[in-house]
Formats: C-alpha cells, structure tokens, sequence
C-alpha cells in the first residue's frame, strides 16, 4: 500500500485537539456516551472522503491514530481503563457498510480504521482487538437526504450480531466505532444490536461468569466503572433485569444500568461528528 502523507494542517484537524463528548439533535433513546476526536469540517472532512470513497487506503494510519484518542477519551485514563480492565482487551467493534457500499468502494472504512486504532492503542500500551461481529440481516435504503427520524425507522433492526459474536463480547469493554456519527442513528442500532447479543448470552448460560472477572468498563466522563458480567437491551428497550420462563420472577441482569446514559455497560468513538453535537459548543 503505498504511503499517505498528510500535511501539517490536516494531521492537526484530525488530531490536534482533545477528543470530546458528542450528542446529535435530537439525540436517538439509546446512543451509547459517544467520543469524537475531531469536527467534520474542512481538511477533516476531505480526509474522511478520500479514505472512504477515493480509495487512499493509506490515510487509514491517521484516522486510526485520531480513533484511537477517542477511544481513550471514552474509556477514560486511570489504570482499569488503561489496560481494557484487569488486563483484557479493549473490543472495538467497527459498524458495517452495507455488502453494496464494500463492493463499490472495495473495502469497508470503518473496519480497517478500527483495525488502525487497534494497532495504536497497542503500541501505547492499551490492549485492544478489532471484533467485527456486526452484520446487516436485511437491506436498508441509502441515508442520504433522510432526516433523525426516517434514519432511525431505516435502520431499526437492520443489524444483528453473528452466531458466537455474544459470547466473544463478553472479552472486554465494548467501543462502538465509525468514522462519522451524524444523527447517531448508526450507532443506536449497532448499539442495540450488541446489547441483544449480550443479554441473549448471558440470558443462555444463566448469568454464569457474571463477576468482576467478566466486568466490563463503561464510559463516564473520563472515569472508568467496572460492572460485573454483560448486559444489554432487546430491540432498545431499557432492561434493568430479565424474567426467566415459567417463575415470573425478575432477576437483575449484571452490569447493565440504563441505555444511552453515562453509566451504560457500551460506549462509542468516532473519528468525526458534526460540529455542532460537541458539547463545548452547547448553550
């Protein structure tokens, strides 16, 4: 592949400010606490086209490294955060294209940033493994020219995680990635997805291995939590527990506090949003 070199001005767009918390207006029920590292303006925006749809294959390198800090961002910088919590990896789990968008464009963005980050995060000491567990179980029409809403109702339920992907979850702290959050709608339903997956597997083997050895980290500010177990959400809804058949008992479900909020058991890190959803520039 050949090298891709970025001058001084772009290389400081993507990584020359401290990633920030961002929220899309309206913000979708059940967005993880997602992290961005830079605005989607500008030299930013050029880099992520050129990656994304002119094939400069070679700017993965950059994007990863911009990732990466929204990673940490999200994860925070104390020593369980540092280290994927006691020691295990961070999982990041790229958002997919469309099977269409991957054949037009011959590779799928998000993964091989994703795989980038992984690869920083390493070097810096941070474990860290790409899971692409991810797939599309039905088509979903082009974004483009639809608003919050219409994104959402397209992509409700267009995402699935495959067979042996919850237990694999179950590895980490979880962080959604992509290279672009917009209306978030994206990352709701991966998010949505995962939490599934998640509740699906522990709901199987009975919450077995749900203590602080299969915790995961969530994303509050810059603080990391440990909760014991996985946990999710089935079809986004908020699960605090989960009744097991025939006892009409409710049983809480470890590790899971509430969807889209600061203590949710998922967070998210992009390598750009809108300039607008970064909480600095909030009233």
């Amino acid at each position: 592949m050949p090298r891709t070199v970025l001058c001084e001005e772009c290389r400081a767009a993507l990584t020359g400010a401290a990633p920030g918390r961002v929220r899309p207006e309206p913000e979708p029920p059940g967005l993880p606490v997602v992290h961005a590292a830079a605005r989607y303006a500008d030299e930013v925006r050029a880099v992520l086209l050129a990656h994304k749809e002119r094939g400069a294959l070679g700017l993965a390198a950059p994007l990863g490294t911009a990732l990466a800090g929204a990673v940490r961002a999200g994860l925070g910088s104390a020593s369980g955060a540092a280290s994927g919590g006691g020691g295990r990896p961070v999982l990041l789990v790229p958002v997919p294209s469309s099977r269409a968008a991957v054949r037009a464009r011959g590779h799928d963005p998000a993964r091989r940033i994703a795989l980038a980050a992984a690869g920083e995060l390493r070097r810096s000491g941070t474990a860290a493994r790409v899971l692409a567990v991810l797939r599309q179980r039905r088509a979903v029409a082009d974004q483009s020219g639809l608003n919050s809403r219409e994104r959402l109702e397209n992509l409700a339920g267009a995402l699935a995680v495959g067979p042996g992907g919850g237990r694999l979850l179950r590895g980490g702290p979880v962080v959604l990635v992509d290279d672009l959050m917009t209306t978030g709608a994206s990352l709701t339903e991966a998010a949505r997805a995962v939490r599934a997956a998640t509740a699906h597997e522990w709901a199987r083997t009975g919450g077995e291995g749900g203590t602080a050895e299969e915790g995961l980290i969530s994303c509050r500010g810059a603080t990391p939590v440990v909760y014991g177990g996985t946990a999710g959400a089935v079809m986004g809804e908020r699960m605090n527990g989960s009744r097991h058949e025939g006892t009409g008992r409710r049983h809480a479900v470890p590790g899971f506090a509430g969807v889209g909020r600061a203590d949710d058991s998922i967070c998210a890190a992009v390598v750009a949003a809108m300039p607008d959803s970064f909480e600095i520039n909030r009233n």
